[in-house]
């Protein structure tokens, strides 16, 4: 019988130095890129829009908090900051999102797989 070892040392270490670098590399150009946004940021902010407002929409018994969201109010929510965390990725997403959710839209982001 005839026992295989693997490759040498030398080489495997080489590799794997390389992938290191490699991933090292590519970790560094992505962080350039996109700093503390992630690449998915317009998802996450039009989301949170939808999510906020489609709650208003829920608990607004009369109809008249769902008409102010619709008629401006989500902009104004924005501004005041009231969008949280996640509308700073993207302010206009979050905004749609927010439009999107106070006329029973159905969420842009439903049933597609990315």
């Amino acid at each position: 019988m005839h026992r295989h070892e693997g490759p040498p040392l030398r080489k495997f270490v080489t590799a794997a130095a390389a992938a290191v670098l490699l991933g090292t590399a590519a970790a560094a150009v992505l962080i350039g890129r996109y700093a503390e946004r992630p690449p998915w940021g317009t998802d996450i902010a039009y989301e949170g829009g939808f999510v906020q407002a489609s709650r208003i929409r829920g608990y607004d018994v009369d109809g008249s908090r769902t008409k102010a969201l619709l008629a401006g109010e989500c902009a104004l929510m924005e501004r005041q900051g009231m969008g949280g965390e996640r509308a700073v990725h993207d302010p206009a997403a979050w905004v749609e999102g927010c439009l999107d959710g106070a006329a029973g839209r159905p969420s842009r982001n439903q049933g597609i797989v990315r």
